[in-house]
């Protein structure tokens, strides 16, 4: 047996234990499965510590402020309420058969699926784990997990706690490297979460189907902010830095560029910068700036850099103690030697729009900032790329809202603000097209994760001898007049 025939056949005895315990109780009353969920809470609280040294040290500089803001909160806030909500979420939902079908009941179950499996990009790895295991242990499933091999100490200690709350057969953690990750997508789960990039999405996507597993699939994609002239470009600029510059531009629902007013460029440039000093001064010593998790996404951001420079783009980067520094100034490829695991945050004037920068997920604290004259020009702009994750819109005009809401295709909306809506749990989070397939995400992951089953009952009366053959012509009348309303 090949190593590879090896570590499907591991991974199937896995998820075979898995569905043994599964069958033992198929549907878990809401006590219990309130009881999982507060267990993971208090797996995350008593060991809070020591999950964020190790994704610090995963990421050779990840901020704990922001580990504890964009990781712990939100899984916590996932908890809490699933556990206040789960018994209404669970209440059977009664529907009224039609007269035709009376006497009868008819209800919506919501029955747990079984088996989920999760796989977990290395971005935001405590989260990203969390919020789809509170789906699935809402709904009364079971569930494997994946972690990225690029957070091994986090994977490992992850690994390691779950054993110690938990029992294999009702969460079991698998880490390793690509090989691992790619058999695991092929595995017969009753539901594949997978959050990640598009083009590794698609792998997953492919290998799914051969099981026909259904998949959720939580990508990225080019994220656009869209800044209106009805708001000044100090507050847009304000606003958008704390969200560029959240863990260092690794988030997938980050803004990917900014759409701005041809006349307001240059002052939005200058405001981001003055506004980036004010938040984070010198970032190579600051706590609160997170590195880039490996030097090959560091290499990737650079080259992003050099390619659009060499194709006449001008680069803004706030270099120590947040000082402008124009591209102008670099005769050689950038390098940002000095810098350590950081990258600096860097805005870019005039990239063309078939350069790498601008049809690639960037991923990284770089900013493009595009120039529009008219509303319709952005929307344009906007609906002639493939679908994102997130679209945001910065302006006070009324009019904004309409516009966007009916004339643009996201998998989220905001104004005003970015980010945000990710931490809501009575929100569904999912992309549309190529940034995502499905949603989740409180009421809405318990139900993407369970089967609606529809019930229906009857006595001992049936109406429908009525429509026994023969076939009588009274009725065929009746049933016409039905159809006409």
């Amino acid at each position: 047996m090949t190593q590879s025939n090896r570590l499907q056949q591991q991974l199937a005895d896995q998820l075979l234990k898995q569905d043994q315990a599964y069958r033992d109780q198929p549907y878990a009353s809401a006590a219990v499965r309130q009881k999982r969920l507060r267990t993971l809470k208090k797996m995350l609280v008593e060991n809070r510590a020591e999950i964020c040294d190790a994704i610090d040290e995963d990421f050779a500089g990840r901020s704990k402020n922001e580990t504890l803001i964009a990781e712990y909160l939100p899984s916590v806030m996932a908890i809490n309420d699933a556990v206040r909500h789960l018994k209404g979420w669970m209440k059977p939902d009664y529907k009224m058969p039609h007269w035709l079908f009376q006497p009868a009941t008819a209800k919506v179950l919501a029955q747990p699926l079984g088996i989920v499996g999760i796989m977990v990009p290395w971005n935001y790895p405590l989260y990203l784990a969390i919020g789809p295991l509170v789906g699935a242990l809402s709904a009364g499933n079971h569930a494997m997990v994946k972690l990225s091999e690029f957070t091994p100490k986090f994977a490992a200690l992850f690994e390691q706690l779950i054993r110690t709350y938990f029992t294999p057969g009702l969460i079991t953690v698998v880490n390793g490297e690509t090989e691992v990750a790619q058999a695991f997508s092929a595995l017969p789960f009753d539901h594949l979460v997978f959050t990640g990039s598009t083009a590794v999405g698609k792998h997953v996507m492919r290998a799914a189907s051969d099981n026909l597993t259904p998949v959720t699939l939580e990508l990225g994609g080019k994220s656009p902010a869209v800044i209106d002239r009805s708001i000044g470009m100090a507050e847009a600029a304000q606003r958008l830095v704390f969200a560029k510059s959240m863990n260092a531009g690794q988030t997938c629902v980050a803004p990917d560029y900014v759409l701005c007013p041809e006349e307001s460029i240059d002052d939005f440039i200058q405001h981001y910068i003055a506004e980036t000093k004010r938040q984070y001064a010198d970032i190579r010593d600051n706590d609160d700036f997170s590195s880039i998790i490996n030097e090959r996404q560091r290499q990737r951001l650079i080259h992003l850099l050099n390619d659009a420079k060499a194709q006449g783009a001008t680069l803004y980067i706030v270099g120590q103690s947040g000082n402008l520094e124009d591209s102008d100034a670099f005769e050689n490829d950038i390098s940002f030697e000095g810098y350590g695991t950081k990258f600096p945050p860097v805005l870019v004037k005039d990239a063309p729009a078939g350069c790498e920068l601008m049809t690639e997920e960037i991923f990284g604290p770089i900013l493009p900032v595009v120039g529009y004259n008219e509303r319709a020009e952005a929307l344009q702009y906007i609906n002639a790329r493939p679908r994102p994750l997130a679209l945001y819109v910065f302006g006070f005009d009324r009019a904004l809202k309409p516009l966007f809401e009916q004339g643009t295709h996201s998998g989220a909306l905001l104004f005003n603000e970015a980010l945000i809506h990710v931490a809501m749990e009575n929100l569904p989070f999912g992309g549309v097209g190529a940034s995502g397939i499905g949603q989740y995400h409180g009421f809405y992951g318990f139900q993407r994760l369970s089967k609606l089953k529809p019930i229906v009952s009857k006595g001992r009366i049936s109406s429908l001898k009525w429509l026994y053959p023969p076939y009588k012509g009274w009725i065929i009348q009746l049933m016409l007049k039905i159809m006409r309303g």
